[in-house]
């Protein structure tokens, strides 16, 4: 089992999401400490893209911020080597194929094992194109986390099938961000995942406080949260550390 799957066995997973260099690195550094002292389970790290399809205004915005700000791939790979130096929580890169693919796959993929992280989400990735980057990910034991939507219907078993580290349930049809309610069927998609897979599956999409993220917890094994942390780290600035971890223990404690 991976470190990302370890995770799961004593405890429903809190998954914290940030956008590297927004507003610079130092600030994504210490905002990531923070959320790994006030009970984060895993970190997923946004590399940004000037074209994020799958990101709603609050993450576009903070892209936009990241990469006017001179943010590079090499940058956050150097931003990890430090994080490492005082952590060794599980860390995931979430970014789009095409980052990927024009850095090089293999030397990507080959950095992030270094560097140690763990695992990799590619939301632009359909599942029947996935061999690519799936084979390159298996040989060095990083994590290719699978997203199931509910668009995915006929799919979600054969996805399931092939998860690994956890399986990302979008629980909203649309891009990120924050949603006052969330109205598919989640217990039905969890159902058939579960029938499916022993790979731990965990909600996000449209979380953005205590209350939504205890819900999706008891129907699935962890929550999933972005928009509501960017946001923060919008209002706040280089100042938005502390807010960010007292955020992060909020939902934790709600779990």
């Amino acid at each position: 089992m991976s470190r990302i799957g370890e995770v799961f066995k004593n405890t429903k997973a809190f998954i914290p999401f940030i956008t590297c260099g927004d507003p610079d690195l130092a600030t994504t550094k210490k905002c990531v400490l923070e959320m790994a002292e006030n009970g984060a389970d895993i970190i997923e790290l946004g590399i940004p893209f000037s074209d994020p399809t799958a990101e709603g205004p609050v993450i576009q915005e903070a892209n936009l911020r990241a990469l006017s700000g001179g943010v590079t791939t090499d940058k956050i790979f150097d931003l990890v080597r430090d994080i490492r130096k005082e952590t060794d929580i599980p860390l995931v890169f979430m970014t789009y194929a095409n980052v990927v693919f024009s850095y090089g796959t293999e030397k990507f993929l080959s950095i992030c094992k270094d560097i140690g992280v763990d695992g990799l989400i590619l939301p632009d990735l359909p599942f029947e194109e996935k061999e690519e980057f799936y084979i390159p990910c298996k040989k060095l034991n990083i994590d290719l986390i699978s997203l199931i939507a509910p668009t995915s219907e006929g799919r979600i078993a054969d996805i399931a099938r092939e998860a690994e580290g956890f399986l990302y349930i979008v629980s909203s049809l649309g891009v990120t961000g924050m949603r006052s309610n969330i109205s598919t069927d989640l217990d039905a998609m969890v159902k058939l995942v579960r029938k499916n897979t022993d790979i731990p599956c965990a909600i996000g999409f449209g979380i953005s406080n205590p209350q939504q993220a205890s819900k999706m917890a008891q129907i699935s094994d962890g929550a999933i949260i972005g928009s509501a942390i960017v946001k923060i780290i919008a209002e706040h600035g280089t100042a938005s550390p502390k807010y960010v971890g007292e955020f992060v223990k909020s939902i934790k404690e709600a779990l």
